[in-house]
This record gives C-alpha cells, structure tokens and sequence, in this order.
C-alpha cells in the first residue's frame, strides 16, 4: 500500500524546498561532510564551541596531509570557520544550520550506546 502526498500540507510548509539556496547549500555540505574523516571531525566539534588543530590531532589519528585537506575542504564549503592565536590555529563549526545537523547527526551516530 503507497502512502499518497498531501500537495496541500506541502504547499502549506513554507520551509519545506523554499529556496533553491538553501537545497545548493544543503547539497554541497553533505557531499563535504560524508568522508568518515570528516565526521569524525564534526562529531568532536559539535561537543564543544572551538578545537584547536593539536587537539583534532589527538582525536583524528591520520597523517597530517589528509587531516590538512579534509579541514580545507569543511573551510571551503563554509562548514568549519577558523581563527589563530598566535601560532595556534583554532576550529569551529560556521554556520548555525550545520551545527544544528551536526547535532542530529552526533545523536543518531556518534554517541556510543548505553
């Protein structure tokens, strides 16, 4: 049995598919995001408002080119934001809505079971 689409109900969601901006954005992101390197990073991210690159060291065991490039391509597609401290070099997620499915994200996949 097929569940049929209420037009109305999706005519009414004002949110739903409003701006093709926003689907762009949403489309470059999750293609950005799905590396399991990259979500390993955002899951330590979306625990704290900042992480310096020693500590994403720590937690993300990989050789520093790939760490270098996989941040780089979170920087680029605006989903990590960063800032530097004198020689230190500090990691942040960018934009609220990313942060906010970050958050989705961390609940459904990268907290450990009880």
């Amino acid at each position: 049995m097929s569940a049929v689409l209420d037009k109305s109900a999706v005519a009414d969601d004002e949110s739903l598919i409003s701006d093709d901006r926003d689907i762009e954005f949403a489309s470059h992101s999750l293609k950005a995001m799905a590396h399991p390197l990259r979500l390993k990073i955002l899951c330590l991210l979306g625990r704290t408002t900042e992480v310096s690159v020693h500590e994403i060291v720590e937690y993300v065991v990989q050789p520093s080119r790939h760490r270098s490039q996989h941040l780089s391509i979170l920087r680029d597609k605006g989903i990590l934001a960063s800032r530097r401290d004198a020689n230190k070099v500090f990691y942040r997620i960018g934009e609220p809505k990313i942060l906010e499915l970050i958050s989705v994200m961390r609940n459904a996949f990268c907290s450990r079971p009880a």
